[in-house]
Formats: C-alpha cells, structure tokens, sequence
C-alpha cells in the first residue's frame, strides 16, 4: 500500500493508526480467498464451467476461480472479465474488458457487448460461475432497446447528481440496463448459475449489487415512475427513458423478469463479503493495539457534508479535555461504515467524492482540536469519485492548512470541490486500487 502525503500539521501516530486500520479493514474483505474458501466445497464433476467476473473486485475473484479450477485439474470453458482497468487475462480463454467508471462510457458498451457474445455460447447443461463486485452497474452499462447509449449516460449522470443512495438508483437504472434486474440470468438460462457476491450496498440487498443481474427485479415500472416522481427527477431524466417507463407501464413493452420466472429457477447466490466485517476488522485490530473501538450499528447514510459534520462532532465529544499533557496517544476509536450521498446543484461540480466531501466537513468541526484526534473517511475500493484517493485523514489542523495553502475550503465545500483542498493540505489518501469493494469506512481516534 502506498504511503499518503505527509501533512506537517497532522498527529503523525494518529494518521499512522487510521492508515493501518483501512489496510486491515480492506485485507479482511479480499474477495480472493473469501471465494476460493467458498468455491472449494463445491462439486468438482467434470462438466463445462464458465467465469463471469464483474466489477471492481472483478479481477481477483477471476484468478481465485481459475485457480481452483486448476487444483481439480479442469479448465474454464471461457468467460469474461469486466473490471475498472485491464489487466492480465486470468486464463487465455477469459479476456478482459474495462468498462467506464462512475458514468458509463465507450468501455461500457464494449463491456456489455462481450458480456453478450460469451453468454451466448453458454450451453443448457453448463455451469456458470457469475463473480459480482460493486460498480459493475456502470462499467457493464449499455441501453435497453428504445434508449440510446447518450441517453442511458445523462440517466446516470442526473442520478449520481441527485443524492440518492445506492439502492434507489440501482433500482432506478436496472429498469434500462441491458443487464441489469435479472436479464442476464435470462440470457443463461437454463445453465446451472451460481453467483458468488461481494457487497457494496446499505443491508446487502443482492438486488441492488451491480444492478442485480442474475436477480429478480421486484420493482414495476409504476415503482420506478413513483420514485423519480419522489424525488423530482420525474422531468429530469431523458424524454426516452419517460416514454420506456410509461410504455411499460401500459403494458406496451414488458416488464423486467420477476420473482417466479423459469429464468431463475436454476440459479443460487451467496454474498462473500460485506462492510460489516471490513469494520470488525478494523475493531479487532484496534483493540490489539489497545484502544477501545466502537463500531456503529446504524450504518452511514445521508448527505456527505451533514454527516462529517456529525461524526467530527462525537469525536469532539469524547476527546477529553483541551489541556491534556502533550503528546496525547489516541485511546479511542469509533468505527462506522455506509455510503453517503452527495446532491450537486446546477452549477458544475468541483473535483471530490462524497468520502472527500465528508472528510472536509469534519475538517471545519475539528479546526483547532488538540493533536491526537483525527478521522479517516475512504472507500474500500481505493477511488472515491472520479479521483486517484481513496479518501482524506483530518484533523485539527486540516482547515487551516488548506488557507495557508492558498485554498478556500469553505467554497470548496460548497462547490463539491474536496479534492483540491484536502490536496493543499496534504490530508488525500492514495492507495491505489484495493480490488475489493464493499462501500465506506469512516474511523475516528481521539
């Protein structure tokens, strides 16, 4: 893991220990040996087996299916994988496509393209193994009949815009994904399908993930227009998105396959890996260390600003008082995990992520705080937004870092702007891609 900038002003032992603790909360939820402990139960019978590998973990869940494969002396009939970047192919019967990543893109339609060509070749009496990781909704993403591929990235734009949680867009955009809501599972059908999934959704609904593709969509297209009536995005979203709901509604065009249909009737999942033992992780690594944790049970949602806001505010708290001898060793350690949200305005965003965004809002609660309190916000996949940072570490002297260095984090907070702030501040956290991705940690030490 890479080491983050240095920032003069920040407790060094507390940015040491929130470093440690992101790496120990990401190592627990490597989607390699959650699924190669998963896979070698299973029934090792000499019939053809496909790897379908989608989404930011993509990658290593591919090579840990292949290898054990290998150890049962069978190869993979061929497959695919879709993941943020290329890479090497895990077998030379399994290329590998980079889809487009947080907006679809070229990659995107290239992705979903190949998806297509190598279902197709799946047999009735096959067995595919659908490996599915967070971000696969956008980096498979291409329209439905009716929807161009513009018309599918301005959806996807005005509902990452909109600050709506990951399980309410998901719900949102399936309903024009090619893949999504259970059509890829129509597509395999009747091959034997077994998908093995690791969370980047609030309550681990196997339906959200990646847009659920090989699952049931329990939402109608009446559901759908509620929803973007809801949140007034009604209007908002491309005319030909409108016209494909009310066609569906009319019973003009079908509906999204459903709970009961004979596409599912040979498929099985099973989630592998979660937030929430990414956030044990980290609880028992700082109990080792000695501190006592806290991990939240109520998961973080909600617009970014507000809740950094929040979190700053219990750590101030419980961070004893302001005379305490220096240096003061972090004793205290309160664990969260969740996805915010971010809501952007009319005007063009800046450069951040909603951990960026929740990291500054903390950083302006905490001005000033004694050294020793600090906090951490990240996403487990290594890449908040359209960034190279996983997130930021903050503390007392953030805000004022970013001044000295010629910022304003106060306009850059209000304009969604993070990144260049926490940049000026040497506060970034870049450790690269994690290849796992199971939404946000956010851990305090005081």
């Amino acid at each position: 893991m890479a080491s983050p900038a240095t920032n003069s002003n920040l407790d060094r032992r507390a940015r040491e220990l929130l470093t440690e603790f992101y790496a120990v909360a990401t190592r627990a939820v490597d989607p390699a040996p959650a699924l190669a402990a998963r896979l070698v139960g299973l029934d090792s019978s000499p019939r053809r087996r496909w790897i379908l590998a989608l989404g930011k973990a993509a990658a290593p869940m591919a090579r840990a299916a292949v290898e054990t494969l290998a150890a049962w002396g069978r190869e993979p009939a061929g497959g695919l994988v879709v993941a943020p970047a290329t890479g090497p192919a895990p077998h030379p019967s399994i290329p590998v496509v980079a889809g487009d990543h947080p907006e679809p893109g070229p990659g995107s339609l290239a992705a979903a393209e190949a998806l297509g060509r190598t279902a197709s070749q799946v047999a009735p009496a096959d067995e595919v193994w659908v490996l599915l990781s967070g971000g696969a909704s956008s980096l498979l993403a291409a329209p439905i009949a009716g929807i161009t591929p513009a018309e599918l990235t301005a959806l996807y734009r005005v509902l990452l815009g909109s600050g709506l949680d990951i399980t309410a867009m998901n719900r949102i955009r399936k309903r024009f994904s090619r893949w999504g809501g259970g059509r890829l599972a129509t597509a395999l059908a009747p091959a034997q399908v077994r998908g093995f999934i690791v969370s980047d959704v609030i309550g681990d609904d196997l339906a959200s993930i990646g847009s659920g593709p090989c699952v049931p969509d329990v939402a109608t297209a009446a559901d759908v227009h509620r929803m973007l009536d809801e949140a007034a995005l009604w209007t908002r979203i491309p005319a030909a998105a409108r016209r494909l709901v009310l066609a569906t509604e009319s019973g003009e065009t079908a509906e999204t396959p459903k709970p009961g249909d004979q596409a599912f009737a040979h498929v099985t999942l099973e989630l592998i890996a979660s937030n929430r033992l990414a956030l044990e992780a980290a609880a028992r690594r700082a109990a080792e260390l000695g501190l006592a944790s806290e991990v939240a049970e109520t998961p973080l949602a909600g617009e970014a600003w507000a809740t950094g806001a929040s979190v700053a505010a219990l750590l101030l708290q419980n961070c004893g008082p302001g005379k305490i001898p220096q240096p003061a060793a972090p004793t205290r350690c309160f664990i969260w995990g969740g996805e915010t949200t971010v809501t952007l305005g009319d005007t063009p965003p800046g450069l951040g992520g909603r951990c960026q965004e929740l990291a500054l809002a903390a950083a302006r609660a905490l001005d000033g705080v004694r050294p020793g309190v600090a906090l951490m916000a990240a996403g487990t996949d290594g890449r908040d937004g359209p960034t190279d940072a996983a997130g930021a570490i903050v503390d007392g002297g953030t805000w004022r870092a970013a001044s000295a260095a010629g910022r304003d984090p106060a306009r850059d907070l209000a304009t969604h702007d993070a990144y260049r702030a926490l940049d000026a501040a040497g506060a970034l956290l870049k450790v690269g891609l994690t290849g796992t991705n199971v939404m946000d940690v956010v851990i305090g030490v005081v």
